[in-house]
């Protein structure tokens, strides 16, 4: 193994004599790879990463994954196994000043020979120009880059930065995993709760690793504040009670979680699921998100998805905006739910949303093209004069209530179609009588 790095700012590492003063989680952070809970894939034995780190061959990365899986403890080991200098900023708290700084560090750090690793935490929340200031020096090798994001880069992150990263995603503990580490920490007498000689069955280490929703930090925590509340040494039912009342999931109103969810939300009711749609509807509504988003989405979706196969979903859509708006939560939630559990199990039709963007490409490309003579308007003798309305028939002067001669598109569109109905819902009605109408027409014309 080799030696301890020094750092420039404190090393979670050392100081062993101020553990008691860390909460558990901190002092429990693993101090090899060995040590590290899940992650598998990525330092697992004979993995790539693993093998690079235990060979000093490190290189300038992105750590993306949720809070808690092990971001900062990887940075950490990275300097360890490196046998490098350790300097971390929060993007959080950080600006240009405080980059420059560690910057000139590592700079004096690499003429006597030395490494930094140079971990900057939510490197997401840097702009561009604060992410630019890192890029000559890695590519002189001053630091070895490692930002830590629970965002996706692509999004977040420049392109010349990550040209010159690679990303490693990170997962979400699974709950056996978490498990493990709160063991870890009941056995462990230097820097666990060993000393204290709990007793907790292995349900209700289950019980709080699930609580945890991933995050091994936070399952930590929990089992620290119910070893707190242990009156007799055991942490029982009513002790986890206790500390679970008010846990929350993982969820960000405004990044990625925001979109995938809301995307399979979109997806299953256009997949006919209604159970997976109300799923997500109650995710999104548990993580916050404003109702009032979820049945404008909604209404899209009865207008894109639904569309002519059930025009009720439509009107349904506005009536349940329109009561959320009324009782608001709770009780307008439930609005919500019957309306994604309708339009789930309706039929689909998304024939006018192409139509829609069909004739909408037929105008780009078509450019400006004239109305046909006898559709213009002629409010004038001048423009009655020039031919505008000549050979006009009034629909509902003729046999059958249509002019099934009479041209409706510019001349060079005749014939087009941008509408073909689908055989779903009301919309198979729909197409039997348009698919009629056009076969008169195409006769009235001379066609077919």
């Amino acid at each position: 193994m080799p030696r301890m790095s020094r750092t420039t700012t404190s090393d979670l590492f050392a100081d062993a004599g101020s553990d008691a003063l860390k909460p558990l989680a901190e002092r429990m952070r693993p101090r090899s790879l060995d040590e590290i809970v899940g992650q598998q894939r990525l330092v697992g034995a004979d993995r790539a990463l693993r093998r690079a780190l235990e060979a000093g061959s490190i290189h300038s990365m992105v750590l993306w994954g949720p809070p808690g899986s092990g971001k900062t403890t990887l940075a950490l080991l990275v300097a360890r196994y490196a046998d490098a200098e350790f300097r971390a900023i929060s993007a959080v708290l950080s600006g240009l000043p405080e980059v420059r700084k560690a910057l000139a560090e590592a700079e004096a750090n690499f003429a006597h020979g030395r490494r930094t690793v140079l971990f900057v935490d939510e490197v997401h929340r840097f702009n561009k120009t604060q992410q630019d200031a890192f890029l000559p020096h890695i590519e002189r090798g001053v630091i070895i880059f490692i930002g830590a994001t629970t965002e996706n880069p692509s999004f977040e992150l420049n392109s010349a930065l990550l040209s010159r990263c690679r990303v490693h995603v990170l997962d979400a503990l699974s709950t056996d995993d978490i498990v493990v580490a709160l063991k870890r920490a009941l056995a462990d007498t230097e820097r666990g709760l060993g000393k204290l000689q709990l007793q907790v069955a292995d349900a209700a280490l289950a019980t709080i690793a699930q609580a945890a929703d991933g995050d091994v930090r936070r399952a930590l925590t929990l089992l620290e504040i119910a070893a707190e509340l242990a009156s007799d040494g055991r942490i029982d039912d009513d002790t986890l009670a206790q500390v679970l009342a008010d846990r929350t999931r993982r969820f960000d109103k405004q990044g990625e979680q925001f979109y995938d969810q809301i995307s399979a939300l979109h997806k299953s009711v256009r997949s006919s699921d209604p159970d997976a749609a109300l799923y997500w509807l109650c995710r999104m509504l548990d993580g916050g998100v404003d109702p009032r988003y979820l049945a404008r989405r909604m209404t899209r979706m009865a207008v894109e998805d639904v569309g002519l196969a059930d025009p009720r979903a439509w009107r349904m859509a506005l009536d349940a905006w329109d009561t959320y708006e009324r009782l608001g939560s709770p009780e307008g939630d439930l609005a919500l739910a019957q309306l994604v559990i309708w339009l789930a199990v309706v039929p689909k039709s998304n024939a006018v949303y192409s139509a829609f963007n069909q004739a909408r490409a037929a105008i780009r490309a078509g450019g400006t093209l004239e109305v046909p003579m006898h559709l213009r308007n002629a409010p004038t003798r001048l423009m009655k004069g020039l031919g505008y309305g000549k050979g006009y028939q009034y629909d509902h002067d003729v046999e059958g209530g249509v002019a099934l001669d009479q041209q409706c598109l510019p001349d060079a569109l005749a014939g087009t179609v941008f509408y073909e109905p689908t055989t779903r819902g009301l919309e198979g009605q729909l197409r039997e009588k348009l698919l009629a109408l056009r076969a008169s027409r195409g006769k009235a014309r001379g066609g077919d």
